[in-house]
């Protein structure tokens, strides 16, 4: 398997903090080596999209798609249940 990234998520590395890119680029290694890792909590997000989620950590989540032997990491956010304030 390999990791593409599309503009959005690349973006959003860049704009992340440096300890959630240290932590990202740890838990792409994870998915490299296993979808079901248990650090990553990796799940089917839409089944419509055919879009997976992955922890990053307790507040942020990653989103990937699978296409063939490529993980296409589509993008780094918060945590959707995450609140602010």
């Amino acid at each position: 398997m390999e990791l593409k990234y599309t503009k959005t998520a690349l973006d959003a590395l860049k704009d992340a903090p440096t300890r959630i890119r240290k932590t990202f680029y740890k838990q792409a290694g994870f998915l490299l080596q296993d979808l079901h890792h248990p650090w990553l909590s990796a799940k089917k997000y839409s089944e419509a999209e055919d879009k997976w989620q992955a922890r990053v950590n307790k507040n942020c989540r990653f989103y990937f798609r699978i296409i063939g032997r490529t993980y296409l990491i589509e993008d780094v956010t918060p945590h959707p249940k995450t609140r602010i304030g």
